[in-house]
């Protein structure tokens, strides 16, 4: 069941902390935010001292009283469950409820996330405080919606804790039944790692050049993510038994050893997501090491991460919004964003499907690590220029209501599989592929002006998903599954395209590699096999002949032969000089072509122009490549975002009349978008 946000108008919110601040700013805070266009604020995230701050003893003033002004202003509220900051009695009196580095060492108090999700102790203590404060809030008028935790598995997405031991010994004798099923799947003949008593088993620790082993490692992401789930579910099940009808639960953000999926279609009503755009431009990190395009769209590569929030909530909401720069204390620094970047990021998410934007935060926190973390005000609590911003983006977002409940089109589908994307982080012969593939099909759809959506692959698969989509991207699914392979199929033969890149299905579902050839139950579909592969030799190799030219093959080669597929490239240097790079194959209607390497963007490019899927709104807009193009349609509305990340005026040009949004303004012909700036193009 399609699980998404379901709003009325396009609905600006805030995050908002009222235990940091004296109860006398309050009211002139909401006062303020609701002049600036703010109807929603939510709160409470961190705050489980306020409501037991010993054990067992529960009070509600302090939010009653925040509850009641806030309804009496006509501020409405979002509530969330704190349990991602639990107090210091709780992990002083129950330190078996604390996460665990890898060798052991206990992680202390004095952060967030630090405690695990397989503790007994820690699951009733949640489960009662949930259970607390759904009873006594559940019903109060103010109360919208509900937010469980804060950004699960943020802080860490791997745990270590004797309780984790523990529950992943149960998790593995319910899943595999038995020791020799187990030794089986995992590999443990190699190396002699074999199980011969269930306390042997552990979650991961410290090994020799940190290799352990992979299969084990990759049944450990598995499992943190149903612990994860789990988590979320019981929370989410003790506020139903007390919500209104008509509130919504939701959690926030997008992290690791996590299917999010999963998660919101077992405890959820939508997804929401953190988008911080600023982190492009952060002083001490790098965008994405893997790929130059990711240093040249900087900002605008958020829009990746907006895709895969898609994919979860088609229509979501934004519970973080950046408002300023700064970062935490210890790490993180970034420059202010300049004037319009703030609304620019802000439009960048609604453009991707966001209906709810709630910026971080009200007030800069004036204690703690987030002290340099800007907010919409500065501590000095006076007007500021992002202040004026907010008030610009609230009249703008008024004109779009109409937009609320349409959906990003796009004719292209980038595929994403969790448990491909786990494995690979402990395999550097796969692995690092998706990083650079990922953000050259990305890049080169936006410098195309193709819109692309990102799909997660799962068994579930259906036919029905795939075919609102011309043309499948499968940058590099090693774990690809026969019964994927067979809706795959069916897609290719009713006319869609699919194009696969290097390392495709030679690995079954716990990381193995099967004696058979790769790309294993892809292979009859592109009609051929991978003969042989190496790692691009330094100096040679990664180019290949295509269409008369010369493209990059990054990465990893994997030399094809041909067995009913048609060669549609060939390399040009080194050893496998003229053998096949890229197979094709004609599968009903539709057409499978399988790239022997990582994309670059130059390849990824001229595959498009193959489809015939570059610039397929090139009828109506003539775009420079600077200009990012997206799509939301509603019945017969189609309303064109065009978003302008630069510090410089884009001339682009209208072949149709079209009418702005924002402006009210109609263009014909030769148009001006200024730096930063953001039209919503309509038809007359």
């Amino acid at each position: 069941m399609e699980k998404a946000i379901d709003l009325q108008g396009l609905t600006l919110g805030v995050c908002y902390y009222p235990e940091h601040w004296p109860e006398t700013l309050w009211e002139s805070d909401l006062d303020r935010m609701l002049e600036a266009g703010i109807k929603v604020c939510r709160i409470a995230e961190f705050a489980w001292s306020k409501f037991e701050r010993t054990e067992g003893i529960f009070t509600f003033d302090f939010f009653d009283r925040f509850l009641d002004l806030a309804q009496s202003k006509g501020m409405k509220v979002i509530f969330c469950t704190p349990t991602a900051t639990p107090p210091a009695w709780l992990t002083e009196k129950y330190p078996e409820v604390l996460n665990a580095f890898q060798d052991g060492t206990l992680v202390r108090h004095g952060m967030r996330g630090h405690c695990n999700h397989t503790s007994p102790v820690f699951l009733e203590l949640c489960a009662r405080l949930v259970e607390q404060l759904a009873s006594h809030y559940g019903k109060h008028p103010a109360i919208i919606g509900w937010q469980i935790d804060n950004e699960l598995n943020c802080e860490t997405n791997m745990y270590y804790a004797e309780s984790d031991s523990k529950a992943f010994r149960a998790y593995l004798k319910d899943k595999f039944g038995t020791l020799e099923a187990l030794n089986d799947a995992m590999g443990t003949v190699f190396w002699n790692q074999e199980y011969t008593d269930w306390e042997e088993v552990f979650v991961a620790r410290p090994t020799l050049a940190d290799s352990p082993n992979p299969h084990l490692l990759l049944e450990q992401k598995r499992f943190v993510s149903k612990v994860t789930i789990d988590f979320c579910r019981m929370q989410a099940d003790i506020l139903r038994s007390h919500c209104k009808p008509g509130d919504f639960i939701t959690t926030n953000g997008m992290f690791g050893h996590l299917d999010n999926v999963q998660m919101t279609e077992e405890a959820l009503d939508f997804f929401t997501y953190d988008s911080y755009p600023n982190f492009a431009y952060s002083l001490n990190q790098s965008v994405n090491a893997n790929a130059a395009a990711a240093g040249r769209l900087r900002d605008r590569t958020s829009g990746l991460a907006l895709s895969k929030v898609r994919s979860i909530s088609p229509n979501f909401g934004i519970m973080e919004q950046q408002s300023g720069g700064g970062g935490w204390q210890t790490r993180m620094p970034q420059p202010a964003p300049r004037p319009g970047q703030m609304r620019l990021w802000a439009m960048q998410s609604i453009a991707h499907g966001a209906d709810y934007i709630s910026f971080f935060r009200w007030r800069t926190c004036s204690v703690g690590t987030e002290i340099y973390w800007n907010g919409i005000l500065d501590w000095d609590n006076r007007d500021t220029r992002r202040l004026q911003e907010l008030r610009e983006i609230h009249k703008e977002t008024e004109k779009l209501s109409s937009v609320v409940g349409s959906r990003y089109q796009a004719k292209i589908a980038l595929a994403y599989h969790y448990a491909t994307e786990w494995d690979g982080e402990a395999d550097i012969f796969h692995g690092p592929l998706d990083g650079v593939s990922v953000m050259n099909w990305f890049a080169a759809c936006q410098t195309a002006h193709a819109p692309m959506d990102l799909l997660c692959l799962r068994d579930q698969l259906t036919l029905e998903q795939l075919l609102p989509y011309e043309l499948l991207i499968l940058p590099h699914i090693s774990l690809l599954s026969d019964m994927v392979c067979d809706v795959l199929k069916a897609y290719l033969e009713q006319g869609g395209k699919i194009i696969f890149g290097a390392r495709t299905g030679y690995k079954d579902e716990y990381g193995r590699c099967p004696m058979r050839p790769a790309p294993g139950g892809a292979a009859s579909l592109i009609g051929g096999t991978v003969k042989e592969y190496t790692l691009v030799p330094e100096g040679g190799g990664g180019t290949a002949s295509y269409a008369g030219k010369s493209l990059p093959m990054p990465l990893l080669n994997e030399v094809l032969e041909a067995s009913g597929g048609e060669v549609l490239a060939v390399y040009e240097r080194e050893y496998y000089a003229g053998q096949p790079a890229i197979l094709c194959r004609r599968v009903g209607q539709g057409e499978a072509v399988y790239v022997g390497s990582a994309f670059s963007e130059e390849l990824a490019a001229a595959l498009l122009c193959r489809v015939g899927l570059e610039e397929p709104y090139a009828a109506e807009l003539e775009l420079p490549p600077e200009v990012e193009l997206a799509v939301r349609v509603k019945g017969d509305k189609v309303y064109r975002f065009l978003l302008n990340y630069t510090a410089e005026n884009s001339i682009f040009t209208c072949k149709k009349p079209l009418a702005d949004v924002l402006s009210g303004l109609q263009y014909s012909g030769r148009v001006t978008l200024p730096p930063y700036g953001v039209m919503v193009l309509t038809d007359l």
